[in-house]
């Protein structure tokens, strides 16, 4: 009786990359908790910023770095806020400029429609080496299959073009979502920043009124006082809340800029491959 040979198992695919995911929100808030603590008490608490040099005492005139220190306890956390939004929004200028490549996404974008419309396949993939970057990988990623599928012989056209068109929505999918990360942080304390503000604010208010109505007697200079403190958190507050709602619509305006561009050159190599083949 004759054996068979049994076949040999199939290779293993490749894992995927791994690609870095960027900054762990878990350590890094905590971390600048921790900062905005200590500049708290020993930089604006710092008794050179008051009379007799004792930050129980009221700020020096003038002296802002007294002033915020009398905000409160809600002066760190608003200072967490703004420290958090400024490292966030360093690190998505860093990724998404990364993402974007070495070169000009509107001449890469050119040139590559270009060289497509000449069917100059391989040249194409030289420009995505040379562009590299989210949008280099996803178009090189779909001119490789369009290569595969050139010389394939099993499927029909229509198969191909359907095969192509997931190919390039795979390579988005990998490639833009993590442009996208952490920039729900920046969104959240767009909003959340005013409240803490507005908390810190109320809180002060509170204290003012409450230390001029023991004395049974009414202080404007006091009262004044307290509530110029008080509005500190107003200030910062508003100021991060500012800052966090004009970076994240820049970010995800420049995050629309290349998908746009993606999705334009993916439709391209569908369109040159349909024409071509």
């Amino acid at each position: 009786m004759k054996t068979q040979t049994p076949s040999p198992a199939p290779a293993k695919a490749a894992a995927p990359k791994k690609k870095s995911s960027g900054l762990n929100p878990a350590l890094i808030i905590p971390v600048l908790l921790v900062i905005g603590i200590l500049t708290y008490m020993f930089v604006f608490g710092d008794g050179s910023h008051f009379q007799e040099g004792d930050n129980t005492k009221e700020p020096l005139p003038g002296d802002y770095f007294g002033t915020v220190y009398k905000g409160g306890f809600i002066v760190p956390i608003l200072f967490t806020c703004f420290l958090t939004v400024l490292v966030f929004s360093i690190e998505r200028f860093i990724t998404i400029g990364r993402a974007t490549g070495t070169g000009s996404i509107d001449d890469f974008v050119r040139k590559v429609k270009s060289l497509l419309d000449r069917n100059e396949v391989a040249a194409a993939i030289q420009e995505c080496d040379k562009q590299k970057g989210s949008i280099g990988n996803v178009v090189k990623t779909a001119l490789l299959k369009y290569q595969q599928l050139a010389t394939d012989t099993q499927l029909d056209k229509e198969q191909k073009l359907v095969a192509l068109q997931k190919e390039v929505e795979e390579a988005t999918t990998l490639e833009l979502p993590m442009l996208e990360k952490n920039l729900t942080i920046i969104a959240t304390l767009a909003s959340v920043s005013t409240l803490i503000a507005l908390l810190g604010t109320v809180l002060g208010m509170i204290r003012a009124f409450a230390a001029m109505g023991a004395t049974g007697q009414p202080d404007t200079g006091a009262l004044s006082t307290g509530i110029s403190e008080a509005l500190v958190n107003t200030a910062l507050g508003i100021g991060t809340a500012a800052i966090a709602t004009i970076m994240y619509s820049y970010f995800t305006s420049r995050i629309d800029v290349l998908t746009y561009n993606i999705d334009e050159i993916g439709l391209s190599i569908q369109q040159n491959f349909a024409a071509h083949y």
